[in-house]
């Protein structure tokens, strides 16, 4: 299976909340309302001192009910002890080689960040065609992933970056769009 089946965790949920958690407390009282809102899947990123232990927390407090992911990767240590805590998925903002290697290996679903065209043909070299799209935003948005769809007809992309509640939609109409990630349902 490609990328550890991501398509099959990303087509599950056509919304993934990209989320930041600054203190523990915020765990729960944050779950508790995306599933509330019928959201059963996280992004959780790796930007805060606490974001392991979030993930620890969203685990054990939730993980029978949502797909709990992982984001910002960008090195081998945190992939490893992000496969430890048992997470559902993992995200990286792009494309390394002793990156690629250590999701691959891991086991676990896993979606690698990409923006231009050489960085999608080097994904599609390691035989890869599932990406983030990031930072949508700075790098065309719906515009280049058109384009992108017609470049390339066999990748698929979760696009995120500056996409908001009244944009959303309009991502998940494209045929090569599985799923998108965004703060906006926080």
């Amino acid at each position: 299976m490609k990328q550890n089946n991501i398509r099959s965790v990303l087509s599950k949920h056509p919304t993934i909340p990209v989320v930041t958690f600054h203190e523990l407390s915020e765990v729960v009282p944050q779950l508790e309302k995306l599933t509330s809102n019928g959201i059963q899947c996280i992004e959780i990123t790796l930007r805060t001192a606490v974001s392991f232990e979030a993930i620890a927390e969203a685990k054990r407090t939730f993980g029978d009910r949502m797909d709990i992911g992982v984001g910002t990767l960008v090195s081998v240590a945190q992939i490893e002890k992000a496969t430890a805590l048992g997470v559902d998925f993992m995200v990286s903002p792009g494309i390394n080689p002793t990156l690629s290697s250590a999701l691959e290996s891991s086991g676990i679903a896993f979606i690698p960040g990409v923006a231009t065209p050489s960085e999608i043909i080097s994904g599609l070299q390691l035989g890869w065609d599932t990406f983030k799209f990031f930072p949508a935003h700075l790098f065309g948005g719906l515009e280049a992933l058109k384009t992108y769809g017609q470049v390339f007809p066999e990748v698929r992309f979760c696009p995120t970056g500056g996409i908001k509640a009244d944009t959303y939609e309009r991502y998940l109409e494209l045929p090569n769009v599985l799923s998108v990630g965004g703060s906006w349902m926080q």
